[in-house]
């Protein structure tokens, strides 16, 4: 069936980033892999969460931007918390939700709640929803909740 499929170069480690992804995601599959030397992989192409990804070592000519990143979409605080910790270990966190693995893969970790919240109607409440998000790193549910108000 034909398709697009995000493909990842890796500057080395691939390998390593597999083990890791399989570690922090529980639907994680590996459909392929070909080896390549050094006990790590040429290529792999694995799915994470329903989304099918590809990936290759191809050595140092290209570096992961933020430019390209993965959307996290979390159910509540508990699984933001849970994925930020764990994508972020070794890696950088960043604003707004964004993080760069220590593979160097930028990602993005968001609650359901941010998208409710800034498109809601009431859009002098999304704006302070906007104000406190650029105010975080990890996104905090419960801040951005206040920062909407009660009705």
């Amino acid at each position: 069936m034909p398709g697009v499929t995000p493909f990842l170069w890796f500057d080395g480690r691939l390998a390593g980033a597999v083990a890791f992804y399989s570690s922090v995601f529980d639907d994680f599959a590996l459909e392929s892999s070909s080896p390549g030397a050094d006990d790590d992989l040429m290529s792999a192409t694995f799915v994470v969460q329903g989304q099918r990804l590809m990936a290759f070592n191809g050595g140092p000519h290209f570096r992961f931007t933020p430019a390209i990143s993965l959307f996290v979409s979390c159910a509540d605080q508990a699984e933001v918390d849970f994925y930020w910790t764990a994508l972020s270990a070794g890696g950088e966190e960043g604003r707004c939700g964004w993080l760069t693995d220590q593979f160097g893969l930028s990602w993005q970790v968001i609650p359901d709640a941010l998208g409710r919240l800034l498109g809601a109607p009431d859009r002098e409440r999304a704006s302070r929803v906007t104000a406190a998000m650029m105010a975080m790193s990890k996104i905090d549910v419960g801040a951005l909740e206040a920062a909407y108000g009660s009705d």
